[in-house]
């Protein structure tokens, strides 16, 4: 596979779709998406599909990680800094958006619940990752307070709610991108936090499709 040349297509189709922001585009190209996915699987690795990565967890579309990490750039301190700076990832899975998050953060922490992804993505990892990114086997909806706050924090995890502990763990002038089951529904959307001197303001975005958000440590 000639992987940049399909990255450089696949960032073609995911500007054609409406992603702008060229340092989100410049990420995808570099990453190689292909070395996260199983070996029966890689000729699928730039195509815009959500794939399996086991233990009932998939790696997520490009296009909606271009989408998530797009919007993270509106926050304040983003905006300000040219880089998403501090940043928290809920559910590093196999480490694809690490990587993506880890080449447009100052400082990148990601934790992830279940014990044998967590090892996945390290050993995965471990050719590309830059010292500021720090793998943490832990329970995701507990943040992770030791780094907080966080100028950015992103879940690939959807539950009824926001857990409190990632607000508290947002800075001010920072932003939270995660999905959310819509009330009353089984659907789930895109929720944008952006936290003020006065508080939280929450607004809702597209539909989404992700893996639900648990409590707790997985074997």
């Amino acid at each position: 596979m000639d992987s940049d040349d399909v990255r450089k297509r696949m960032v073609q189709r995911l500007r054609a779709i409406g992603v702008v922001n060229e340092a989100v585009l410049t990420a995808l190209a570099r990453v190689p998406r292909h070395h996260f996915v199983d070996t029966a699987l890689v000729t699928q690795a730039y195509e815009d599909t959500s794939l399996p990565i086991g233990h009932g967890q998939t790696i997520s579309k490009p296009s909606v990680v271009a989408r998530m990490v797009e919007l993270l750039f509106g926050g304040v301190n983003a905006g300000r800094s040219g880089h998403l700076g501090r940043v928290l990832e809920v559910g590093t899975g196999c480490g694809y958006q690490a990587a993506v998050l880890a080449a447009l953060g100052q400082q990148v922490v990601s934790v992830e619940r279940l014990k044998p992804l967590h090892d996945k993505a390290r050993e995965l990892l471990a050719q590309l990752r830059p010292a500021h990114l720090r793998l943490v086997y832990g329970d995701g909806m507990l943040g992770h307070p030791p780094n907080a706050p966080y100028d950015s924090i992103i879940a690939a995890a959807g539950g009824d709610a926001l857990p409190p502990p990632w607000l508290e763990q947002l800075a001010v002038g920072g932003r939270l991108v995660s999905p959310v089951r819509r009330a009353g529904t089984s659907q789930q959307v895109l929720v944008v936090v952006d936290r003020t001197e006065h508080g939280c303001q929450h607004s809702a975005f597209e539909v989404v499709n992700f893996v639900p958000l648990r409590s707790g440590l997985g074997a």
